[in-house]
């Protein structure tokens, strides 16, 4: 059910990334989904939510989720959003220094960027697919982060599962608007096209702010059976990626 990374760093930072087992949604989105807006039943939705939360130790109900819309907008959050909201805010961002509120970033082949500095007692998570990746949403978390008193040099960055620059094939037109923005994400597809990736990008933004305490998930999504992935199967689940601090 979580994926690599989940174990806690000896700072008190916690990290954790599913895989899409253990749930109880039905095909297509069998077994763990954690997506609400994908066409999945609510009900197992909010099942596979409280098994992914209890199966970390966490209070269902004291985890944060965004609206993602593939753009840079960071919300700074102290607790989970009122019950009621009919829509949930439109970021790609969350930050807290709430210790024990876990912040959670859904993926189905977008880079989960999970941040932490457990000196400021800060965190964050990001969404960072190719938009939110060339607009800067990962750049826009670190600084809002030091805006609470994180430092740079103390973050540590994990990215989990998403699709690799072998696999995420665009139009060279994109990838030449993409990577005069963020070089980095320049890729070729192993069949020899066109290519991003949006993880290598990622990265080189975190290396230039100075976090240098940094993983880098092995798994590609779209080659991976063992999690959803968009480009490979369009209809899917969402996998999910929690941080938070002791």
């Amino acid at each position: 059910m979580i994926g690599p990374l989940d174990a806690p760093d000896p700072s008190g930072a916690h990290f954790a990334f599913t895989d899409r087992w253990g749930g109880v949604s039905a095909a297509p989105y069998e077994e763990l989904n954690l997506g609400g807006a994908v066409g999945d039943d609510p009900d197992a939705v909010r099942t596979n939510r409280e098994l992914a939360a209890k199966s970390l130790g966490l209070d269902p109900g004291a985890v944060v989720w965004m609206n993602q819309v593939h753009g840079a907008e960071v919300a700074v959050v102290d607790g989970p959003w009122e019950s009621g909201t009919a829509e949930l805010p439109a970021v790609d961002a969350l930050v807290t220094t709430r210790r024990g509120l876990a912040l959670a970033v859904l993926t189905a082949d977008c880079v989960p960027v999970l941040l932490a500095d457990p000196v400021a007692g800060v965190a964050a998570a990001a969404h960072a697919g190719r938009p939110g990746m060339a607009a800067g949403v990962v750049p826009a978390a670190v600084r809002a982060m030091t805006g609470l008193g994180a430092e740079p040099s103390r973050i540590t960055a994990r990215t989990g599962p998403a699709v690799c620059g072998r696999c995420y094939e665009v139009p060279e037109e994109l990838r030449a608007e993409v990577t005069a923005v963020e070089p980095a994400a320049h890729a070729e597809t192993s069949w020899g096209t066109p290519a991003l990736d949006v993880a290598a990008g990622v990265h080189a933004q975190l290396e230039r702010l100075g976090v240098r305490d940094r993983t880098h998930s092995s798994v590609c999504t779209r080659e991976s059976g063992d999690h959803f992935s968009y480009r490979r199967d369009r209809t899917t689940g969402r996998l999910a990626g929690y941080v938070w601090l002791d």
